[in-house]
Order: C-alpha cells, then structure tokens, then sequence
C-alpha cells in the first residue's frame, strides 16, 4: 500500500512542489483544510486512447421493456413521493 501524506492548506502552499513530486512518485496526498479531507492530489494521466463513437456497436443489448417505468412509479413520481 502507498504511502499517505496529510497536510494543511496554509502548509501545502509552499511545498506544492514536494507534494506534486510525492504525488507523481504513487504517493497519496491530500490537502487537509481546518483538519478535514479537502483536496487530493493527483498525477496528470495522459489520455491515451480516444473515443470512437459506435466501437461497441452489435457488443451490447438492451433487453425489451428496460425503460418501461411502472404507472404507479410514475404517480409517486408526480406527487413528489419519489
């Protein structure tokens, strides 16, 4: 398991570039604000690959009746119920 690195905003300002080494290095750094979780930071990971509109045509099925809703979902629904 990596390493995790908690440190306060205020702290974290000047030594954005240790942390964003850490970070790039597999280290899990998050930026802590009044003692509570605030940000994590993250790696830049390059998208390598590009979506290609239709790939996974003929791959997948949709079953009869999927967006069939039932007539009484649809009343809660309208009533506020849902």
């Amino acid at each position: 398991m990596s390493r995790v690195t908690r440190i306060d905003v205020s702290e974290a300002k000047s030594q954005l570039c240790q942390l964003a080494e850490r970070a790039w290095r597999g280290e899990r750094v998050i930026i802590t604000r009044a003692g509570k979780p605030y940000v994590d930071l993250l790696p830049h990971i390059a998208d390598m690959s590009r979506r290609i509109p239709g790939s996974l045509k003929g791959r997948i099925t949709i079953e009869p009746g999927f967006d069939k809703v039932p007539d009484d979902a649809i009343d809660d629904f309208e009533e506020g119920l849902l």
